[in-house]
């Protein structure tokens, strides 16, 4: 799995992240794996063109010690479909400003 990671959060980062992503991408569905939707602006052509197979997510997965997130695509409507796959360069760039902006707005620095 293709992932880009933010490792060696002190405890007190992590609970600032996990706070923040509970209110705003909560509740964690498994483990500590939360869902992110993709913004509408950043799919693929062919992801437009699912419309059946939207909205679309990428997975956060946060650790005591980092947070990992995962460079797939995906639906919850699908186990496979053409329109699942790995980050096209504008969704990667989108996903880690998203990540440098929530680190921003908790004032943890990386």
């Amino acid at each position: 799995m293709k992932q880009y990671v933010i490792d060696e959060l002190r405890p007190e980062d992590h609970q600032k992240v996990k706070q923040y992503l509970d209110e705003n991408y909560g509740p964690v569905e498994m483990g500590g794996i939360y869902w992110i939707p993709l913004s509408a602006e950043v799919l693929t052509q062919i992801q437009q063109q699912h419309a059946d197979c939207q909205p679309f997510y990428v997975a956060i997965e946060l650790h005591e010690d980092q947070l990992a997130l995962e460079l797939l695509v995906r639906t919850k409507h699908r186990v496979r479909c053409a329109c699942m796959a790995y980050a096209a360069e504008n969704q990667r760039i989108w996903l880690m400003d998203l990540a440098d902006a929530i680190f921003k707005r908790l004032d943890i620095i990386t």
